[in-house]
């Protein structure tokens, strides 16, 4: 997509221009039964990354729906195909950052979707059809050269509109999980069929019991649909904090710790520097927190392209280790190096049930297994990173009778000698190596039981700071966040 062509939507400060609007339709007012509009139309290779279709609905509608096509013709090798996102604003409105007018996403999950006041599909928000201009909005994800060429069908169906949905977001404790100030085991990045996963929201919950996980964060795309929905499938052994991967053309990053209903938009680039900033102010005022994800991601529009220093986390490891992963954990060394310290964060990105709930996992130091708690812990680097429940660690910074967990900081003169130790369990076939900002300083081999306590002493005038690796036959299976050394 030309980056360029943009200026439709980037005009006005990012309010939605005329020249994303493609041919709306009208319906008549009826007393009931079903009508059907349709629209076709042919995209370019070379167009806005958004455009708008208005639908005029008029009074005694009880639903609406949408369904979509669009061709796809063979490309030849190295040029993507079409792919095109789907989603819609109801009357409240469309502009940029307009939570009261988002009706629901689905991106090119699904081709359909149905709202209505009683319920609406996974990904969208039930509520009443309110007479008005709503938007079918259509992202033309990758044009083939040939073009694109579409058809949508709008059905509104007349009627009495319903008993009301009811909000039911999760509880905000797990109390057979409470701890008080206790190291707690969490996912922060999960999808289920709210987005783009292939797990209910209740399978999702028994992958993550099973993993012996304490909390999770639902993070589904672009949508805050799931977050009104967890009370259906909470128990009393899970916190689940509500959370939305921001998917953008120029890289995800998913806000984590959002109060349920909480939108953020999605609609800008990493070359519309002020937008993103906005709505990263968005979270934080919320008690959310931002994540840089999978930042070296290989699939289209997957790559991270916005401001690291405006991040709280970043994701260096998602799902399995690969050479992303590898490139992901080099740059976050290399920030750190330079003094931008982001705490990182591993999730699994599950999707499907073939990806493993909790593979791998954030373990968190926090004063209770609460919201605002594991919030802060992340926000402070008192994480650390592990492929399973199996596997424990522990690793402290002593000088004299003053320790420092990871995440914190130990003062102690240049001279003076500080003791490095690292403690690791569940762990068989693997290497502990502690690096600092000259790189790997100190290796130890793991008994084939599988446990080790080892230790390495350094002074201050030549380590700034220290963080621990596991690792088996070069593939992660922990890492921690540095523990500092300060004067």
């Amino acid at each position: 997509m030309d980056l360029l062509s943009r200026r439709g939507f980037l005009a006005a400060g990012g309010v939605i221009a005329a020249a994303n609007l493609l041919p709306g339709v009208a319906f008549a007012e009826q007393a009931a039964g079903a009508e059907t509009r349709t629209v076709t139309g042919t995209f370019g290779p070379s167009i806005e990354d958004w455009f708008y279709l208005p639908v005029e609905v008029p009074r005694g509608v009880a639903e609406i729906e949408v369904a979509y096509s669009y061709d796809k013709p063979a490309v030849p090798p190295g040029t993507r195909g079409n792919a095109c996102d789907i989603g819609i604003f109801g009357p409240e409105g469309h502009e940029l950052g307009n939570a009261r007018g988002f009706r629901g996403w689905s991106g090119g999950f699904r081709d359909r979707f149905t709202i209505s006041a009683a319920g609406a599909t996974p990904g969208y928000l039930p509520g009443p059809v309110a007479p008005g201009t709503w938007h079918v909005v259509l992202g033309p994800y990758t044009v083939a050269p040939q073009g694109m060429n579409y058809r949508v069908d709008i059905t509104l169906r007349f009627g009495p509109a319903g008993a009301p949905a009811r909000p039911n977001p999760a509880p905000e404790t797990a109390p057979a999980r409470e701890r008080g100030r206790a190291w707690y085991r969490g996912d922060c990045h999960l999808h289920t069929v709210h987005s783009d996963g292939r797990r209910t929201p209740a399978e999702l919950v028994a992958a993550a019991r099973a993993a012996g996980l304490d909390f999770i964060t639902s993070t589904e795309h672009n949508t805050s649909s799931a977050s009104l929905q967890w009370g259906e499938h909470a128990t009393d052994d899970l916190l689940i904090l509500n959370g939305e991967e921001v998917t953008t053309r120029s890289g995800h990053w998913p806000a984590i710790g959002l109060p349920p209903g909480t939108w953020i938009d999605w609609r800008y680039r990493a070359d519309d520097p002020r937008s993103f900033r906005r709505f990263v102010d968005q979270v934080h005022q919320a008690g959310g927190l931002v994540t840089a994800a999978h930042p070296f991601a290989s699939c289209f529009g997957c790559t991270y392209e916005f401001a690291y220093e405006l991040a709280d986390l970043v994701e260096v490891w998602n799902q399995g280790w690969t050479d992303e992963e590898e490139a992901a954990v080099n740059h976050w060394d290399g920030l750190l190096r330079t003094g931008h310290w982001i705490p990182l964060i591993g999730n699994s990105d599950a999707h499907n049930p073939e990806h493993v709930v909790g593979s791998p996992q954030t373990v968190v130091l926090a004063d209770g297994l609460r919201r605002e708690e594991l919030l802060a812990g992340l926000r402070a680097g008192r994480s650390w990173l592990a492929e399973s429940s199996a596997v424990q660690l522990d690793f402290t910074a002593t000088e004299g009778r003053r320790t420092a967990g990871i995440g914190e900081g130990l003062a102690a003169d240049r001279g003076t000698p500080v003791t490095f130790e690292l403690t690791v369990s569940g762990v068989p076939g693997t290497t502990v190596r502690l690096l600092d900002q000259v790189g790997p300083e100190h290796t130890a081999e793991v008994p084939a039981a599988g446990s080790l306590t080892t230790r390495w002493t350094t002074y201050p005038r030549y380590t700034r700071w220290a963080r621990a690796e596991v690792r088996r036959a070069g593939r992660m299976v922990a890492m921690t966040n540095p523990i500092f050394l300060t004067r």
